[in-house]
C-alpha cells in the first residue's frame, strides 16, 4: 500500500495525521532518531507465522519479542518470524520492511503490545523508508482493532528472573537456533 492509499484510508475516515520525509530508515530505531521522537513512540511491525498463517505484531521500537512468552498467551504450539520472501507480496507497492502497522487492510490478524496503547501518539514507517506517519493512538485502535497483548514482548534492559539467571541461560541461543532453522 503507497502512502498516497494509506492517506486515502486515513482521510475517509476522518483521522487527523501527520507525514514526514526523511532520510532512509530500515529500522524502527532508524526512523526513532531521523523523526527525532522517543523509540517507544515509534511503532515496529513485525510479521509472524502463527500456525501456518501470517500475523502481524506491532510493538514499540525499543521492544523486543518474548517468543516463548508469546506462543504460551497465544496458545498455540508454533509462532515464528516470517520469511520476507514469504509475506512481501501481501503487501503490494510497500517495500519490504517498511509496512504499515495496518495489518487488517492486509488480512492479517494484528497483535498489539499493550504497552503502545499507553502511548497518546505513534509513528510508523508508511510503506517506505523514506515516510513515516504520525497519529494518534486512538485512532489507530479505532481503525485497526487490533488484538492487545500485555505479555510476549520485553524491553530491552529489563532484567531476568533470578530463575532464568540462574539456570545456566545461555543468552541469544533460542534466537540463534531460531535464524540457523533449528528450534522447533
Amino acid at each position: 500500500m503507497p502512502i498516497q492509499q494509506l492517506k486515502e484510508f486515513l482521510d475517509e475516515a476522518n483521522v487527523e495525521y501527520m507525514c514526514l520525509t526523511h532520510p532512509p530508515a530500515f529500522t524502527a530505531q532508524e526512523l526513532a532518531h531521523h523523526v527525532k521522537i522517543a523509540g517507544d513512540k515509534v511503532v515496529k511491525t513485525v510479521i509472524i507465522e502463527l500456525d501456518g498463517k501470517m500475523a502481524m505484531l506491532v510493538m514499540p521500537a525499543t521492544w523486543r519479542v518474548r517468543w516463548e512468552s508469546l506462543s504460551r498467551i497465544l496458545d498455540t504450539d508454533f509462532v515464528d518470524l516470517a520469511d520476507e520472501q514469504t509475506f512481501q507480496d501481501r503487501f503490494p507497492n510497500c517495500e519490504v520492511g517498511a509496512m504499515p502497522p495496518f495489518g487488517n487492510l492486509f488480512g492479517m490478524t494484528v497483535y498489539c503490545a499493550e504497552s503502545l496503547t499507553e502511548q497518546p501518539e505513534l509513528a510508523f514507517a508508511a510503506g517506505s523508508h523514506t515516510e513515516t506517519l504520525h497519529m494518534k493512538t486512538r485512532d489507530f485502535l479505532n481503525l485497526v482493532q487490533p488484538m492487545v497483548l500485555h505479555r510476549g514482548f520485553i524491553k530491552p534492559g529489563t532484567q531476568k528472573p533470578a530463575w532464568l539467571s540462574k539456570s545456566g541461560h545461555q543468552p541469544g541461543l533460542a534466537s540463534k537456533q531460531r535464524a540457523s532453522g533449528m528450534a522447533g
